[in-house]
Formats: C-alpha cells, structure tokens, sequence
C-alpha cells in the first residue's frame, strides 16, 4: 500500500491541495480537478465535514489517490484513515502520528523546513518541504545536493506558472493550493499541463 501510494504520487507529479471553507465547495473543487484529468490530491482537517468528505469520495473515486492534509494528532491520523484516506500529510513534524501510519500501513508525509526535518521525514518515504516559498527552489537544490535522492513535495506558495522549475530542480511531486484551485480551475489545471507537460 505505502510503496502503491508513493509511486501513485510520483505518477501525478502534482498533488493539489483543496482547503476549503465548507465541504460542499471542496467536493465541487475536487470534482473539477478530477474531471480534469488529475489523479491525486489532498482535502484538509480544516475543512468541515471533512471526514464525510474522505468517506464518500474513498468509495466513489476509489482510481483517486486522496490523501488528508493537516494531520496534526494521533486522532485526526485515526480518523482519516478510518474514512479511507490514502495517505496523510502534515504541515511539521509529528512523532506522536507515526506509530498509527506505520500499523496502518500508510504514507505519513510530514513536513520540515531545515534540512534536519527534511532528512527525518524523507527517511519514512516523502518529505514536505513547507512553507516551500520562504527558500524557493535553490533552497531545494541546496537540500537536494546534500540529500540526493529524497523525495520532496514542495508545498506553500507554490505557483501554477512554477510547477516546472520546482519539478525540474528535483521535486518528487508539487503541492499546489489556491493558485490552482481559484477562479476557473478547469483553464488553470489546463495552463498547469501545458507547463509540466
């Protein structure tokens, strides 16, 4: 399942994140991505109703791989998993979730921004390098020359217009938030392909 995910995530190169206040508008989100031909993505445990959310998408998109972001306790991670969630991601390190991805087989993507955190997390499978805007990308060169081979997704403030150079400096996969999934998605998932190609 972990290594299933992993390559799923590889595959996608982009992983969008759909935050939304209220579940409705993010299940109307996630459906345009989906209609537009992307095969993974992430809601988040700020959105409410977030639980339904996994559950009916996990059964109605089962080709989707969907993960839970801001994963932030042992009872979220729980909580996710139980409704399906592929994978989990957080926005920092959190040892105390580790031991329930690791029995329930799961992805647990945590984030860092020092090349410590990085190094930890990309040691359990994925890293998130958050908020990936602060150092840009020869900040992930910089990472990547001492961490060679790591995968990283690049998340917070990341452009549509920028996947291509994060992906080409070394990316495994890029996050992107509102930027893709503002205004009329299905023109800025087309002007994302047109970019990574």
């Amino acid at each position: 399942m972990h290594a299933d995910v992993i390559d799923a995530l590889r595959a996608a190169r982009v992983t969008p994140t759909v935050r939304e206040a209220d579940a409705a508008t993010a299940d109307r989100v996630a459906r345009t991505l989906v209609e537009c031909g992307l095969t993974a993505f992430e809601f988040t445990a700020t959105t409410p109703g977030w639980e339904h959310l996994v559950a009916a998408w996990t059964k109605e998109f089962p080709e989707v791989t969907l993960g839970l972001g801001t994963v932030t306790s042992p009872d979220i991670a729980e909580r996710a998993l139980a409704a399906g969630a592929d994978f989990l991601v957080s926005p920092f390190q959190v040892p105390e979730v580790r031991p329930v991805a690791d029995t329930a087989g799961r992805l647990l993507v945590e984030g860092g921004l020092t090349p410590s955190e990085l190094r930890t997390a990309a040691g359990r499978g994925v890293a998130k390098l958050f908020p990936a805007h602060v150092g840009g990308i020869a900040y992930l060169k910089s990472v990547l020359s001492v961490l060679p081979g790591a995968r990283i997704m690049a998340t917070g403030g990341v452009a549509v217009d920028e996947a291509d150079r994060w992906l080409a400096a070394g990316a495994f996969t890029v996050s992107i938030g509102s930027d893709l999934t503002r205004g009329d998605v299905p023109s800025n998932v087309a002007r994302l392909k047109a970019r990574i190609g």
